[in-house]
């Protein structure tokens, strides 16, 4: 299985039904936060001083590094994420706190030890995307006992209501002592699987894990033997698989993808084929995707594959980046249905290629809904909708707005999967989902030249209609076909029972 293998229609289907399910999720995430400084800038000279080049600075940002990179995924692929770490009694550590604090979805359960260099790690980056230089402050002594007693008590305190906890070691004391191994035993007492993210030679502090993740090189390290070829890297995660009672070890090799060694074998997984910018944080991505795929209810394999895809995407971002659940749908459509990875797209992207239409003198079109179950009427309703303009575009109501307008027992299928549907459809050119209970603002942002509906909506009915014909726009309703609709099918699939 890899990513450079096609998938159908039914295997890209269970892939977003699973990634559909991300949100209902709640983590649990234990681990060394830092925070990433990047000062961007040019080099045109080298310094009269020394033999070293020079560096303009122009642009600086500041972001959430280590294991807080891990949860910045989390929070953008959708998930719950309750996180426990440890700061120092300084301005980094208080910054970091105001940093969690805007992620809307995560619990912060930040201990400051006094004394203690919150971890900062500071790169120069050219213009053009080269790291000149990595600067690091820290302090990465074993904690006090008093303050270790405190995070083991945050650790219980959470998880029984986390669906997987994940252990993000970065190898700056917080698991210098125990900490694993008491996160380790209250995950399995309470039957919840536990991912590692590894650091060091020494892997005994993670004994009974469901997965551990090293790269290639901690792979080596853990084993003091060196890899070269795929057989061998099968060989050492098996060793190490054993020696520490692990469910599966998966194995991160850059560009190489990924290797995921278990009790049924072992499974490589080419990388995903795309240009690389930046490789920092791609693991945290990893651990984030893979951990919250299991709690989603795939196996190890689908989540490893779902991982993969989703390490394709953050290393041709720059800095230390986040992807989402709509990242990592599109990831997986550019290897399953026909060219659909191009049509599900987020409101920037619509918007800069109905520009490009609108300079090639193309009649942009625009029609929306739940779009819940496909149907004949469905499909008529979108053919003719495609006849009255030169692109179309579907607006696709997320599953939270199809709750508020349908009831909690719709939609049947999650956003995603409908997307995949409709961004197969050659009717369909592009895809884009809103959450609103209404498209209106969508359509204000478009401002298509034709706005379609079933002729079963009055003419004033019609969303837009007005502002549409405001501008010289034309409103289409569609003829309808047939007593088709959801609901019936879903009744009449109730009564066939």
């Amino acid at each position: 299985m890899t990513l450079n293998t096609p998938l159908d229609a039914a295997r890209l289907s269970i892939l977003t039904d699973i990634i559909g399910g991300f949100s209902a999720c709640r983590i649990l995430c234990v681990g060394d936060v830092m925070m990433d400084r990047f000062r961007y800038g040019d080099v045109k000279r080298i310094s009269p001083e020394a033999p070293v080049p020079v560096i303009r600075i122009a642009k600086e940002t500041t972001t959430l590094g280590g294991a807080g990179n891990v949860v910045r995924n989390l929070n953008a692929l959708g998930a719950k994420c309750a996180f426990v770490s440890i700061v120092g009694d300084d301005p980094a550590g208080t910054e970091i706190g105001k940093l969690l604090g805007k992620l809307e979805q995560v619990e912060a359960f930040l201990r400051v030890a006094p004394g203690r260099q919150t971890t900062i790690k500071t790169r120069y980056v050219s213009h053009d995307g080269h790291q000149m230089l990595r600067a690091d402050r820290e302090t990465s002594d074993p904690l006090a006992s008093d303050i270790m007693r405190d995070i083991e008590r945050d650790v219980s305190s959470q998880v029984a209501s986390a669906d997987a906890i994940i252990l993000s070691d970065y190898g700056k004391g917080l698991f210098a002592g125990a900490l694993a191994h008491f996160a380790i035993k209250a995950a399995k007492a309470a039957g919840k699987p536990v991912i590692v993210d590894p650091k060091g030679a020494s892997y005994e502090r993670y004994a009974g894990a469901s997965v551990i993740t090293p790269n290639r090189s901690e792979l080596e390290l853990a084993i003091g033997l060196s890899i070269e070829s795929e057989a061998q890297i099968v060989e050492a995660a098996n060793v190490l698989r054993r020696d520490v009672e692990a469910g599966a070890i998966l194995v991160t090799r850059s560009g190489d993808g990924m290797t995921l060694v278990g009790e049924d074998g072992a499974q490589h997984m080419l990388a995903a084929t795309r240009e690389v910018t930046d490789v920092t944080g791609a693991g945290d991505t990893v651990i984030a995707t893979f951990a919250l795929a299991l709690a989603a209810g795939a196996s190890t394999a689908d989540a490893a594959y779902l991982a993969n895809a989703a390490a394709g995407v953050v290393v041709g971002r720059q800095g230390t980046a986040v992807v989402s659940a709509q990242d990592v749908t599109k990831a997986i459509m550019q290897r399953g249905l026909a060219h659909a990875e191009q049509k599900v797209v987020d409101r920037t992207s619509l918007l800069e290629q109905v520009k490009t239409w609108r300079e090639s003198k193309l009649k942009v079109g625009f029609t929306n809904g739940c779009f819940d179950l496909l149907h004949p009427g469905h499909v008529s309703l979108l053919r003719q909708a495609r006849e009255a303009c030169d692109r179309l575009i579907v607006g696709l109501n997320s599953d939270a707005s199809v709750k508020r307008l349908k009831g909690d027992s719709r939609p049947v299928q999650n956003e995603t999967a409908r997307a995949a549907v409709m961004a197969s459809l050659a009717t369909v050119d592009l895809v884009v989902i809103f959450g609103e209970d209404t498209p209106l603002d969508l359509i204000d942002s478009i401002r298509p030249d034709v706005l379609v509906k079933g002729a079963d909506y009055a003419r004033e009915q019609v969303v837009g209609g007005d502002m549409v014909e405001s501008y010289g726009g034309r409103v289409v309703l569609a003829d309808v076909l047939g007593p088709y609709s959801t609901t019936s099918t879903i009744a009449a699939m109730k009564s066939a029972r």
